[in-house]
C-alpha cells in the first residue's frame, strides 16, 4: 500500500486556536482523507510549538506557577478545537515530549560534528513575533510586515549554523523535477531569497540569561536550543526518528509540508539545510498557502474579531465551517471567513442542492418502492457526465485546489436536481396509479436510480470535507458500514447501489442554518 505523510505547522501554544488556525488543520485533514479515499496508508500530524519566549511570556502574563501548566492547558484547547472540527490527525505532537527533546539534540549534535555549528555573536533587529532576526530591508515604515510592529534590537553569544553552506545544495534540491515548493509564486520567492547575499548563517539558541523555557543545547547547559531546530524537527519526531524504526522507514520522507506563507523560507531553505546536515532525506512538497481575514478584516483582539472555532462549530455546525472555507475561497491566496456568506452558501449548496436532491430521492423510493432500490438500470449519460467530472475532482485535488473540485461536485448534483426537475417522477408515479402501465413506473425508477448514484458519488467525494454530513448521506443510501472506509481509483468506486438495497429517510441531512444568525 502507498503511503502519504501530511503534516502542519505546529502552532504556538501561547493563546487559544482561532480560525486562521482552523483553516490549515481543515486543509490537511481534507488532504488525509482523500489520500486514504484513494486507498493510500496516511499519517497525518498536526500539533502544539510549546517552548519559547513568547510562550514563557504569556504564561508569566496569564498568572501561571510554570510555563509547562500553561502550554498543558493551551495544547488541551488546540486537542479540543481540532475535535470538534473533525480533524483527523494520526497524531498530536508537542514539544514538550520527552522524545522531541531527545531528537532535537541529536540534530544539533549531528549538525556540530560535522562542522556546520560554531559560537558567534550576532547585534541586530529581533521580531519576536517571527522570532527571527530582520534587515531594515524586511520593514515597511519601521515595522514588521507580518506583526505590524517595529522589532527590537538584540545582541548576545549564541551558535550558529551554517547555513551558506548549504545554500547551493538547497537550490539543486528546488530545481530537481521531483523537489517542488508551491505555489509557483512561493518558490520563486524561495529562489530569489535564496540569491541575496545577506542570507547568511543564522542563530540556532538562546542564552539562559534571555530564555530559560526550552531544550538546553548537548554540553553546553548556558544556551537553550532556539525555535527552528526546536520547531521544525517535529516533523521527523512524528515520523518516528530515534524512537521507532520501523515507522521511521515507513512515513519519512513527508509528502506535504502543509504551511503558512509567512513560513515558506524556514520550510523551503533552513528545514532542508539543516535536514542535507543531518544526512537526513529530504521532503518531497512544501505547500505555502494564504491567510484568512475575517469579514475583510485582518484578525485582531483590538478589533474582536479572533473568532473561536469551538463557539463557530457549536453555532454552526463542523461541515459548514470546513465546507465554505474550502468552496468560497482559493487556498493558495488569501480568503475571507463571513458568517453571513457561510449561511448563504451552505444552505445553497448543502441544504438547497444536494440535500434537497437526497430528500426526494428516499421520500419517493420510500413511497413507491417500499424504501427499496429498484431493479433498474440509471441513465448512462449521466453516469459518465459523474465520472468526467470525477476525474477532474481528482486532477484538482492533487494539486491542492478544493473550490475547483467542489465545484466539480456541484456541477453533476446541479444536473441530477434538473434530471428530477425536467422528468418529474412524481408525475410519472401518479400516471402509474391511474393507468397502471409498468413503463411509467420503471421510467420513474430509473431517474431515482440514477438520481440515487449521482447523490452517492457526491457523498463519497465530498467525504473529505464535510465528514458527517456525507457520513449521513451515505446511512441515507442504506449501507451500513461508514463512507470513510470506501476507496476509489478515478472513476472506479468499491461500493456500488444494489437492487433491493434498503434506504432511510431520517429526514433533513442538513438542516438549514438560520439566516438571522450573523451577530
Amino acid at each position: 500500500m502507498e503511503k502519504y505523510y501530511v503534516t502542519t505547522a505546529i502552532d504556538y501554544a501561547n493563546a487559544a486556536p482561532h480560525i486562521g488556525h482552523a483553516y490549515e488543520k481543515i486543509a490537511a485533514d481534507i488532504v488525509a482523507r482523500y489520500q486514504r479515499l484513494c486507498g493510500k496508508k496516511v499519517f497525518f500530524l498536526t500539533g502544539t510549538d510549546e517552548h519559547g519566549s513568547k510562550v514563557q511570556k504569556a504564561a508569566i502574563a496569564a498568572g501561571f506557577d510554570s510555563p509547562r501548566a500553561f502550554v498543558d492547558e493551551t495544547s488541551s484547547k488546540f486537542k479540543e478545537a481540532w475535535r470538534r472540527l473533525l480533524i483527523s490527525n494520526d497524531y498530536f505532537i508537542r514539544t514538550t515530549e520527552d522524545r522531541h527533546k531527545e531528537v532535537v539534540q541529536e540534530v544539533f549534535r549531528r549538525m556540530r560534528q560535522k562542522g556546520d555549528v560554531y559560537i558567534g555573536k550576532y547585534s541586530g533587529l529581533y521580531c519576536d513575533g517571527c522570532e527571527d532576526y530582520l534587515r531594515e530591508t524586511d520593514l515597511v515604515d519601521g515595522k514588521c510586515i507580518n506583526h505590524q510592529r517595529p522589532p527590537v534590537h538584540s545582541e548576545e553569544e549564541n551558535y550558529f549554523f551554517r547555513l551558506t553552506k548549504y545554500k547551493e545544495p538547497v537550490r539543486q534540491w528546488l530545481l530537481e523535477q521531483e523537489a517542488h515548493v508551491l505555489p509557483a509564486g512561493r518558490k520563486q520567492e524561495v529562489l530569489n531569497q535564496l540569491d541575496d547575499p545577506e542570507l547568511g548563517d543564522f542563530s540556532i539558541t538562546r542564552s539562559r540569561r534571555s530564555l530559560t523555557w526550552g531544550i538546553p543545547v548537548p554540553d553546553d547547559p548556558e544556551h537553550v536550543i532556539y525555535v527552528w531546530i526546536d520547531a521544525l524537527t517535529n516533523y521527523i519526531t512524528g515520523a518516528g526518528f530515534l524512537s521507532d524504526e520501523e515507522a521511521w522507514s515507513t512515513w519519512w520522507p513527508a509528502d506535504l509540508h502543509l504551511i503558512g506563507k509567512d513560513i515558506t523560507k524556514f520550510h523551503a531553505i533552513y528545514w532542508p539545510a539543516m535536514l542535507l546536515a543531518c544526512d537526513i532525506p529530504l521532503p518531497r512538497l512544501v505547500f505555502g498557502h494564504g491567510f484568512i481575514t475575517v469579514e475583510g478584516q485582518k484578525m485582531s483582539k483590538s478589533l474582536g474579531n479572533v473568532l473561536d472555532p469551538v463557539y463557530l462549530t457549536e453555532k454552526y455546525g463542523a461541515d459548514a465551517i470546513r465546507y465554505f472555507l474550502f468552496a468560497a475561497n482559493t487556498f493558495d491566496q488569501d480568503g475571507d471567513f463571513s458568517r453571513a456568506e457561510m449561511i448563504k452558501i451552505a444552505n445553497s449548496h448543502l441544504a438547497n442542492n444536494l440535500g434537497n436532491l437526497l430528500n426526494r430521492i428516499v421520500t419517493l423510493i420510500g413511497k413507491n418502492f417500499t424504501n427499496a432500490v429498484p431493479d433498474i438500470e440509471a441513465e448512462q449519460k449521466y453516469l459518465d457526465l459523474a465520472d468526467a467530472k470525477t476525474e477532474q475532482y481528482c486532477q484538482a485535488m492533487n494539486v491542492f485546489e478544493f473550490a475547483k473540485a467542489i465545484r466539480c461536485v456541484l456541477d453533476f448534483v446541479d444536473e441530477g436536481n434538473k434530471y428530477l426537475a425536467d422528468q418529474k417522477p412524481w408525475s410519472m408515479f401518479k400516471e402509474y396509479q391511474e393507468t397502471k402501465d409498468e413503463a411509467k413506473l420503471r421510467e420513474a425508477g430509473r431517474v431515482l436510480v440514477t438520481g440515487m448514484k449521482l447523490v452517492k458519488r457526491a457523498a463519497i467525494l465530498l467525504a473529505p470535507v464535510t465528514p458527517d454530513l456525507s457520513e449521513k448521506i451515505w446511512k441515507s443510501l442504506g449501507y451500513t458500514e461508514s463512507v470513510h472506509s470506501i476507496t476509489f481509483n478515478s472513476s472506479q468506486f468499491s461500493h456500488e447501489i444494489t437492487p433491493g438495497q434498503v434506504i432511510n429517510n431520517p429526514g433533513p441531512v442538513f438542516p438549514r442554518l438560520e439566516e438571522k444568525e450573523t451577530e
